[in-house]
């Protein structure tokens, strides 16, 4: 399957000089999720709704400062391929050029969900979905709460009391907040549990905090959360996943455990799009983001490292491991500060851990030590994931592989 019958027509599109408090209104769309960038006919590449609530720019800045270089596509390019493409870019909508370069088109996550939905009953949640929970408590401040959505990456913060789950907090609302509802005397964001800005109900009283930037991030996250939490169940198969996301107009679902209603994880529309990239028969059981930044060593080299890695603690199947790479803007004698980050899917649990340092090859030595060190104290984030057996992948993959 390609992506010819799925492509929009419709994008929006900005000049390199545009600024961006104008870029910020495009985004009242809330169903928008990135712009394209261009300098005049020349594509330079796209801003998407999360890096610019996450961004500290001021308005007057200009959008191609916050430009984006993610992978282009072409209207043949395969379903699955883009998928990878998507995945191994943090981008949820990717430009689709012609044979002279020109934008005509753009191909979002949730065109391709929808195209894939009635194949996704193969699968069911507990393969795919998150088992390391981040969140918040009620009263953890609204400043902690964005330091933890912009540090872990995420767009959506569960709120849990103990081990009730009250609440959710979304990355848009405090943006929103902290910018815009500062003028309101009462009540919470207008915005509902992980949604671009509809639905949910809030649990308010904030009070006046006309332009009282500090004194609102000092708030508690009660009092900006929804209540509407969206829930599914371990057991549920994916197409229920993204029926739920869709029909609710979220991105994100906390999952239970089957026998309670206690939370155990979150699965994303990222994680959903993540499941088309699976290979069969465990080929290219490990994915590198950001392989290029590594000086010295190749996907075979970070390969051999995992192997080696896990084989050192005896009788261990891995499932899936995922390293990302991000270089930040600190520099030691020319070298890049890199965040490197493992996540370990193993038959013996879920295993994750960073190592920060200088050039991507020590950092991500730095983190394999980590990941070691919790493989030896047995310490893991959650049950291992069932990988599908041959006859859900046959399913799974089934429209694909015949064209």
């Amino acid at each position: 399957m390609d992506i010819s019958e799925i492509l929009s027509t419709e994008f929006i599109e900005f000049d390199i000089g545009t600024p961006l408090s104008k870029v910020a209104g495009a985004f009242e769309n809330q169903e928008l999720d990135a712009v394209v960038v261009t300098d005049g006919d020349e594509y330079r590449g796209v801003v998407s709704r999360r890096q610019l609530a996450s961004s500290s720019n001021q308005p007057s800045a200009k959008v191609g400062s916050q430009v984006q270089h993610v992978p282009t596509v072409d209207r043949t390019e395969d379903v699955r391929d883009v998928a990878r493409l998507m995945i191994g870019s943090d981008a949820k909508t990717l430009p689709v050029l012609d044979a002279d370069g020109r934008v005509v088109g753009v191909v979002t996550g949730d065109a391709i969900l929808e195209a894939v939905r009635p194949f996704l009953a193969a699968v069911t949640v507990e393969d795919a979905y998150t088992a390391e929970l981040i969140s918040a408590s009620p009263e953890t401040t609204i400043g902690k709460a964005l330091n933890m959505l912009r540090d872990a990456g995420i767009a959506h913060l569960p709120v849990v009391d103990r081990d009730d789950l009250v609440g959710m907090l979304s990355l848009y609302d405090v943006i929103k907040f902290t910018t815009r509802g500062g003028t309101k005397s009462q009540g919470g964001s207008s915005s509902g549990f992980g949604g671009r800005g509809g639905g949910g109900q809030n649990r308010g009283g904030f009070g006046a905090r006309e332009g009282d930037a500090d004194r609102m991030l000092d708030l508690p996250v009660r009092n900006l959360m929804s209540d509407a939490v969206a829930t599914i169940e371990r057991s549920a198969p994916l197409d229920e996943v993204v029926e739920t996301m869709f029909e609710r107009e979220i991105s994100s679902l906390v999952v239970t455990a089957d026998d309670t209603s206690e939370p155990i994880g979150i699965i994303t529309k990222t994680d959903v799009i993540e499941a088309l990239t699976w290979e069969r028969n465990d080929r290219n059981a490990v994915q590198v983001f950001g392989l290029d930044l590594l000086e010295g060593m190749d996907y075979d080299d970070v390969s051999a490292l995992i192997e080696r890695m896990t084989s050192k603690y005896g009788e261990m199947s891995v499932i899936k491991a995922s390293i990302e790479l991000q270089e930040h803007k600190e520099q030691s004698r020319g070298v890049p500060l890199v965040l490197a980050r493992i996540r370990l899917v193993t038959d013996r649990g879920y295993f994750t851990a960073d190592g920060e340092g200088y050039g991507a090859s020590h950092a991500l030595r730095l983190a394999a030590n980590a990941v070691e060190r919790q493989l030896l104290k047995g310490k893991t984030y959650g049950q291992s994931k069932k990988r599908p057996d041959a006859d859900e992948q046959a399913q799974l993959y089934g429209w694909w592989l015949g064209g």
